[in-house]
């Protein structure tokens, strides 16, 4: 079956824009992202909020908490909320990140783990991998469905990584029967961080051209997006990345419209990869509902642009 474009297509929720979501009820909109961790009370406004939302759309519920990659293991009580949750909605999908938050308590006078509140970038390593599989397959056992894990935007690397991270993550998707939620966003960031310290250590103190800066990252976003195998991508995150003062990092906070740069890895990501449901993110300095809307609406022009290059391909 062939799904309308935008149907494919959804934005992440906050509360700010839920009246006004609920006021306008937009029919273009194919699904909501929630926060997981927003919703694990049990009755109160924000479960009479989730129903509301869940009988005008469907609902993909998105995790920052499970620390996917920790060695201490999954959190039981944060799974068996995540599991009530998932059994109330029955979201059309489960996500969290392929990083760490939690930590094994370092001795007795720590009686429970520590946890950052972050999320950690995990090395690339076999055994980080292994981690990592165990982890998701108990989740996945747990809420009786495969989950999608997201790359992250990082900004360290370990000495001991030994695969490059599409590797990581497409390994681990193989072995723990996952998916892959692409987020294109982090890709450009994580590129175009790589290509300013590069830059920097050639001549300290001097930022780079920003063209030449966003041309190394958009070829090392979609060195990326080509070595992922068709079908294993569930979803992809839009969003867009804050440009930074000299001499500091791009930080992905999610507070400005989608880069054109990012547009351009998308409708190439599109052509290799199909037509995954594409989200946007905004969780910083949030605008007006419509202008993630607006966001939505070239989202779908993108993927009515792949379809018709798709069939004309064809056509010859």
């Amino acid at each position: 079956m062939t799904h309308s474009a935008w149907s494919l297509v959804g934005i992440g929720l906050r509360p700010p824009h839920v009246p006004d979501l609920l006021r306008l009820r937009p029919p273009e909109l194919g699904f909501l992202e929630l926060l997981t961790e927003n919703f694990f009370a049990e009755g109160g406004p924000s479960q009479a909020t989730l129903d509301q939302l869940r009988a005008l759309y469907p609902i993909s519920l998105h995790g920052v908490g499970l620390s996917l990659g920790s060695a201490s293991g999954i959190d039981d009580a944060h799974l068996d909320r995540l599991a009530r949750l998932v059994a109330r909605v029955n979201p059309v999908r489960v996500s969290d990140h392929a990083s760490f938050a939690r930590v094994a308590p370092a001795g007795p006078e720590q009686p429970g783990a520590v946890h950052a509140s972050d999320l950690l970038p995990l090395p690339f390593t076999p055994a980080s991998q292994d981690i990592l599989v165990a982890n998701i397959q108990q989740v996945q056992d747990r809420l009786q469905r495969p989950i999608l894990i997201e790359n992250l935007s990082a900004y360290m690397a370990y000495e001991d990584d030994v695969l490059p991270e599409v590797a990581f993550l497409v390994q681990t998707c193989r072995r723990a029967g996952c998916q892959l939620l692409l987020d294109l966003n982090n890709l450009m960031v994580n590129g175009l961080n790589r290509a300013r310290r590069a830059a920097w250590e050639q001549a300290p103190g001097v930022d780079p051209d920003p063209a030449w800066a966003l041309t190394k990252a958009r070829a090392e976003a979609l060195d990326f997006v080509w070595s992922v195998p068709q079908g294993m991508v569930g979803e992809i995150h839009l969003a867009g990345f804050r440009w930074p003062a000299p001499g500091r990092l791009v930080i992905d906070d999610h507070s400005q419209r989608i880069h054109p740069t990012v547009w351009d890895v998308y409708q190439q990501a599109l052509a290799h990869l199909g037509e995954p449901p594409t989200l946007i993110e905004w969780d910083v300095d949030l605008p007006p509902l419509a202008v993630l809307l607006d966001e939505a609406r070239l989202a779908t022009q993108a993927l009515n642009s792949a379809r018709g290059e798709a069939a004309h391909e064809s056509d010859d």
